[in-house]
């Protein structure tokens, strides 16, 4: 489970809201499996419209920017955002991501490695709508425009809104590295890196060595 903050800045959010706001939703059972049908109740975009299209741009943008995004999922494919809405009484009930995402009328697919959602809303607009997810000793409800990346494999909820709206875009990475544990491993690895390159000599021996050690584990376990 790892917080991402400030993938989008407040003027962003504020843009694509007023679109959101404007869009056409449809009921948020045309993504789903057969057992996420049961338990979901929300609205999305049309997955493939114009505006989808257009605001997913904004943020595969947004977190191909993002180092912490890059060194923590180390993407290899990302599903084209998608965006939903809660409103009262609308909830999504305990599920696991499928782990083959297809976009329909393409060739498009990934494996679900890792699950994303980026708040849109902030936490005074509603109440209601915390996810909860395997891995995490509490209710997740962020700031508009950050982000929470966790395991797609792990079982989460969305709780039910009882006032305003949630509003947010989510997603689906296929990591280079597609054990966890590994993946895990090098994300503590860079970040170790990245501090000593900032507290030192970027030039050292060790640092040097500690790098080709992190790209070495890279180029073993990356699947292209």
């Amino acid at each position: 489970m790892l917080v991402i903050p400030g993938v989008l800045d407040a003027n962003q959010v504020r843009d694509m809201r007023a679109r959101l706001d404007a869009a056409t939703w449809i009921d948020g059972n045309v993504t789903s499996g057969h057992q996420s049908a049961r338990v979901k109740r929300n609205r999305q975009i049309e997955e493939g419209s114009e505006e989808a299209r257009a605001l997913g741009s904004i943020v595969l943008d947004a977190i191909g920017s993002s180092a912490l995004f890059i060194a923590a999922a180390l993407p290899l494919k990302v599903y084209p955002p998608l965006f939903n809405r809660y409103g009262v009484g609308e909830t999504f009930g305990d599920h696991v991501d499928n782990a083959i995402r297809i976009r329909r009328g393409s060739d498009f697919r990934l494996r679900s490695d890792l699950s994303a959602t980026l708040f849109l809303s902030d936490p005074a607009e509603y109440d209601g709508g915390e996810l909860i997810a395997e891995g995490s000793d509490k209710p997740i409800k962020l700031p508009a425009g950050d982000m929470i990346l966790y395991p797609a494999s792990s079982v989460h909820r969305v709780t039910p809104v009882i006032r305003g709206e949630r509003v947010a875009s989510f997603f689906w990475i296929q990591s280079m590295i597609r054990d966890g544990a590994a993946r895990a491993m090098l994300f503590d690895l860079d970040r170790s890196i990245q501090e000593l390159a900032t507290t030192g000599d970027p030039g050292s021996a060790p640092l040097v060595r500690l790098t080709g050690v992190y790209h070495n584990l890279l180029r073993h376990w990356a699947e292209l």
